[in-house]
């Protein structure tokens, strides 16, 4: 039972390069806003306004990476239509 949409795949699918961009994009968003609100729990001065941009990066990441999850489903339901046997 030799079912090419069930086998296993070595080389990244459409969406993977997406996915693996949008998981670096947030991580460096989470570090920004744990270095930004570190001021708030230290007592220290905050830091100016471009660090709290950089910390939205980390929903960029998020869009990125789901936007990446949404192209893999889309390719993995036309690949299963074409290899669907006419009923």
């Amino acid at each position: 039972m030799n079912d090419p949409v069930n086998e296993p795949v070595n080389e990244p699918g459409p969406g993977d390069r997406l996915v693996r961009i949008g998981v670096i994009v947030f991580a460096v968003g989470a570090v920004a806003t744990l270095v930004t609100l570190a001021p708030l729990f230290l007592g220290s001065d905050p830091f100016p306004l471009v660090a709290y941009t950089v910390s939205m990066l980390m929903a960029v990441g998020f869009v990125l990476a789901g936007a990446g999850v949404l192209k893999s489903v889309s390719a993995q339901r036309r690949r299963a239509r074409a290899h669907q046997s006419p009923a």
